[in-house]
């Protein structure tokens, strides 16, 4: 079964969202109770909501992109490629059953709206519109923005709404998945009446996005096989449209949980060296470029050297030049001409904007964790401190007890002890994870006393 979210009966939603609000009319959300009928989850939500200072009384979401950088940005964006089956499956139907379709990018800003025209126009008031950002930081609680902090489908009825401008809507979202890295890319979304939040509509919507996922690794499929199938002294001509302009993939840089990074560029994707890994990572993070100074800095323990750096770069130009020309970094400054996504990037992302879940899902395991290069270090650090802060803080006990299993958590006392404030007093965990802090308890005991 999917790991998904509906509301329950209407009535008991509403009532219970409407008292829900009256918390936050004293300005108390960080402390609202219990409410029957109020899901644990829009509670969640809403205190994320007021902990990222979103306004519920904001008329209207802000404009994000405005008309020619969103032209430009979804036309390079990977769900371009599946839009036309988003339009067989959801958008036709919908201009004759009163709903909207909407698909998001991975941080909640609104690419394609699409639907029932006089729904569309009453949209405009509240700025469901492309270019507009819906993410949980800045509307709050909305089905777009909380299924990508959550990571998974959900669905959201009227008052269940933070906005108070968005009560007389509601909405069904799912994530979008890569799906090759398994990255989010976007969200697809039903806005409507109460036939928005049936239970047949998020059914629908996973099986579109299962749907456009598959048609989305079919088309990458057909593009390798013609691209192999070239002369070899054509390989060097300029590639196809579609992948000039980025509408299939997502270059990405896995570095979490391993020594040598993943490079994906255009669907082609090779294993670095430790050396070329750090340096990937170091030039993805910085996009206005490193001299060869800052980069040797960042790279070596101690006094770095510009001519050994020069060597690895020798090496790794050559690397690119095979796996995709355009990619192949510049130098005076150092830097990557292609936008290089790295998972640890991804994670912060979500971080920022409070989808501490999400981020939970996508972390692997630390940054290069063998690597001291002092950058590396210092980004490994960085990544695992705010993940490790963000979970404490806002997670329940299901994101602490698996943020416990990881590598990095292995002897954390303080997650542990989180978790079990959170777990029921009858819950079956609890014992486990007592165990858990009776064997870091006589692992501290048995080793040896530091001089």
């Amino acid at each position: 079964m999917p790991n998904v979210s509906q509301p329950p009966g209407a009535a008991t939603t509403q009532r219970a969202a409407m008292a829900g609000h009256e918390f936050l009319d004293h300005g108390m959300p960080g402390g609202t109770p219990e409410i029957p009928g109020l899901r644990r989850l829009i509670r969640e939500s809403w205190q994320r909501s007021a902990r990222l200072q979103a306004n519920p009384d904001n008329p209207a979401a802000p404009l994000a992109l405005d008309r020619d950088e969103l032209e430009d940005y979804r036309r390079r964006h990977p769900l371009a490629a599946i839009m036309p089956v988003i339009n067989r499956l959801l958008v036709q139907p919908s201009h004759d059953s009163g709903l909207l379709v909407a698909v998001g990018d991975e941080v909640g800003r609104l690419l394609w709206v699409d639907g029932d025209p006089d729904l569309q126009r009453r949209a405009e008031g509240m700025m469901f519109v492309p270019g507009a950002d819906w993410s949980e930081a800045t509307v709050g609680t909305s089905a777009p923005g909380t299924a990508l902090a959550l990571g998974r489908g959900i669905q959201i009825a009227g008052a269940e709404h933070y906005q108070r401008a968005v009560h007389s809507w509601s909405c069904t979202a799912v994530p979008f998945h890569d799906p090759d890295s398994g990255a989010v890319l976007g969200v697809v979304d039903i806005t409507g009446k109460a036939s928005a939040v049936a239970p047949h509509t998020l059914s629908l919507v996973e099986a579109t996005v299962a749907a456009a996922q598959a048609q989305l690794r079919v088309e990458r499929l057909q593009l390798a096989a013609s691209l192999a199938g070239r002369p070899a002294r054509r390989r060097s001509a300029a590639p196809p449209a579609a992948v000039r302009e980025g509408s299939l993939y997502r270059n990405s840089l896995q570095l979490l949980g391993r020594d040598q990074a993943l490079l994906s560029l255009q669907g082609r994707t090779v294993a670095l060296s430790a050396r070329h890994s750090e340096i990937l990572a170091l030039l993805s993070t910085h996009p206005d470029g490193l001299n060869a100074e800052e980069l040797s800095g960042l790279l070596y323990p101690g006094e770095g050297s510009t001519i050994t750096l020069r060597a690895e770069m020798v090496r790794l130009r050559k690397i690119l030049q095979q796996l995709h020309p355009d990619a192949v970094p510049t130098s005076r400054p150092y830097r990557l001409p292609v936008d290089v996504v790295p998972d640890s990037g991804q994670v912060l992302s979500c971080l920022q904007r409070g989808a501490h879940r999400m981020a939970l899902k996508i972390y692997g395991g630390a940054v290069l964790p063998h690597s001291e290069a002092p950058g590396i270090i210092t980004l490994r650090g960085r990544v695992s401190a705010l993940l490790r802060e963000a979970i404490l803080t806002d997670g329940s006990a299901e994101s602490l007890l698996r943020y416990a299993e990881l590598p990095e958590a292995r002897n954390d006392v303080g997650v542990r002890r989180a978790a079990l404030r959170l777990l029921p007093a009858r819950s079956p965990k609890r014992a486990a994870v007592v165990d858990e802090l009776e064997r870091i308890d006589d692992e501290l005991r048995a080793s040896p006393a530091t001089p």
